[in-house]
């Protein structure tokens, strides 16, 4: 099977990482298997880094006829047994350049986040039409295809994204190498959140309820991992200003980090305060780590962690409860190591990469099967 990926975005968040990811997961199974992405992107640097076969194309908005007739010739000559793309908006360059190519070549779309737009209109049915599958990443993101999207619910599967837990996992993750790092000593505990600076993932509270927490206890760090996607710097410089205005001494502001199941073994509790989110692909690689969390309850959170099992939930966007929770948490190791050894074996059951690419695969090729 010769597949192509598709991720034609500029930024650089959980879509474009796990696209990454799941080609190269693909790859250890022996699928050929190569990326369209934009040219220069951060997908595409890092792929280039990682050896993957790359057809950049130059496109920033919807109608872009050069990278239509450029995508045409490369599925022409590639000759792709299937086609899967992590953006809706990608359909506006694959499926012209299909048609100009004459091939049949199933059509897969993974919908990652939800759209406040209508898309019924002649246009967007066209497009919509040439797809043979689309994923949807959990229940939220499924309601809101069946509102917006003009696509027969029975060409539509919920997909989660996954995570290795072979990767992440506490038994072969050193948990005290970041925690001697960044010189956090033995009996402090580490609250912490991963995520790119931008709106609405929860900073704001994260930080809000540190500085009520510092009030109550004299052993906590706090880690805040993560950078600002383009053109969000601004936002990244206002959180640390605020960190400065609560005097919030023991917060670590870590970057960008490639070792993630290492930071995440450095945390004693994860927090997941974002506001909306389709998924949480940060949330489950925490889980896996076995490491107990305190999440929003809301969208795509829902369908991951579990209240009073795997995690406890709070109140979106409320930092008092967002604050009485982990205080739960810091005062009983006890229900940390339960939640973490319930969160893991949620993860490895439903959201085990291996298991998501397998059936992934047993769709590519029921389309096939369809198609002959």
């Amino acid at each position: 099977m010769k597949l192509l990926y598709s991720c034609l975005s500029n930024s650089w968040g959980g879509m474009e990482m796990y696209t990454l990811v799941s080609i190269k997961q693909l790859l250890k199974k022996n699928f050929s298997v190569e990326l369209l992405c934009i040219k220069d992107s951060r997908i595409h640097i890092e792929a280039n880094n990682i050896g993957i076969i790359i057809h950049p194309v130059k496109a920033s908005g919807y109608f872009h006829p050069s990278a239509v007739l450029k995508t045409s010739s490369i599925i022409k000559r590639n000759k792709y047994t299937t086609i899967h793309t992590q953006a809706s908006k990608d359909l506006w360059i694959l499926v012209p350049a299909l048609s100009i190519a004459r091939m049949k070549t199933p059509l897969f779309l993974t919908k990652q986040v939800g759209s406040g737009i209508l898309k019924k209109d002649f246009l967007h049915k066209l497009l919509y039409k040439r797809v043979n599958r689309l994923f949807a990443i959990s229940s939220v993101i499924e309601k809101n295809i069946l509102e917006t999207c003009p696509i027969e619910p029975e060409k539509i599967s919920i997909m989660p994204n996954s995570v290795d837990s072979f990767q992440f996992n506490p038994e072969v993750v050193d948990s005290e190498k970041v925690r001697n790092e960044f010189n956090i000593k033995p009996g402090e505990i580490v609250l912490g959140m991963l995520a790119r600076f931008t709106p609405g993932k929860g900073h704001e509270e994260f930080l809000r309820a540190a500085h009520d927490l510092n009030k109550e206890y004299n052993d906590l760090k706090f880690l805040v991992v993560g950078e600002a996607s383009r053109g969000e710097e601004n936002y990244m410089k206002e959180i640390k200003k605020l960190a400065e205005e609560y005097t919030l001494h023991n917060i670590i502001f870590t970057g960008f980090r490639s070792d993630t199941a290492a930071v995440l073994a450095a945390m004693d509790i994860f927090v997941f305060p974002s506001h909306s989110e389709a998924f949480g692909i940060a949330l489950i690689e925490a889980m896996a780590m076995k490491t107990a969390s305190v999440c929003s309850n809301s969208d795509g959170v829902l369908d991951i962690a579990v209240d009073n099992e795997t995690s406890l939930l709070f109140k979106k966007a409320d930092y008092t409860d967002l604050k009485e929770k982990l205080k739960i948490l810091i005062d009983s190791k006890e229900l940390r190591e339960k939640f973490g050894k319930n969160a893991r074996a949620r993860v490895v059951e439903n959201f085990d990469l291996e298991k998501v690419m397998k059936k992934t695969v047993e769709f590519y090729y029921k389309e096939l099967q369809m198609l002959n």
